[in-house]
């Protein structure tokens, strides 16, 4: 999952992304609203975390901008302005849930997830080739065995089972499950994917096909 945060709040940006990522989603962030729109059309993201009250261009120009431009990416309004008329305005510009400031940083995680989902039409727990994957508790499992996986190899597990035995690129991976600031030129895609299918075990689950990318 790929997610860009809008929040001109340098320190809680900072802890919000840090935190997000240790949960293994990929975290771009913009600090004012017209920084957010460039990012927005320019990636794909699968959530956009918007505070409301934003430098250069509003919050909620940015929404409206959003929604009339079909982005693929769900809305998740963060914003102080809690109120029941506040959280009804950011619905009917185009958002896709609202959460109001202060919050507890579990619901957030929780809610981007379900977001997300919504947004890939993917189900709750995967399925595929003996494995199953509780995207909500982020536990994976082969034939009944719990297997220990880090953020980043649940990331790319996610995107790999969620593609049903279609082919996913080495570029696609690297754009879904790390932010920006991944080189497109490192070994980072191949090196987590030799770690995954040893962790996975025998009989490999996990097909390279060379200069096309990989498939489970």
């Amino acid at each position: 999952m790929r997610v860009l945060l809008i929040e001109d709040e340098v320190l809680l940006a900072e802890q919000v992304a840090d935190g997000l990522r240790d949960q293994g989603i990929a975290v771009d962030l913009a600090a004012d609203g017209l920084d957010g729109l460039h990012k927005a059309g320019a990636n794909r993201y699968d959530v956009i975390v918007l505070d409301r009250d934003l430098p250069l261009v509003h919050g909620d120009q940015v929404c409206t901008a959003l929604a009339a431009g079909g982005a693929d990416a769900r809305v998740l309004m963060l914003t102080a302005a809690g109120e029941a008329a506040d959280r009804v305005a950011g619905l009917i510009l185009g958002a896709d849930d609202y959460l109001a400031k202060p919050f507890v940083f579990d619901e957030l995680v929780l809610r981007i997830r379900a977001l997300a989902r919504r947004a890939n039409n993917a189900p709750r727990v995967l399925r595929r080739a003996g494995l199953t994957f509780d995207t909500a508790r982020r536990v994976v499992t082969r034939d009944g065995r719990i297997i220990p996986l880090t953020t980043k190899e649940l990331a790319v597990l996610e995107i790999l089972m969620s593609a049903d035995g279609g082919m996913v690129s080495a570029e696609n991976l690297l754009e879904r499950a790390w932010d920006e600031h991944a080189d497109p030129f490192t070994a980072t895609v191949r090196v987590t994917i030799a770690r995954l299918r040893r962790k996975l075990g025998d009989p490999p689950l996990i097909e390279t096909v060379i200069g096309a990318g990989y498939r489970l």
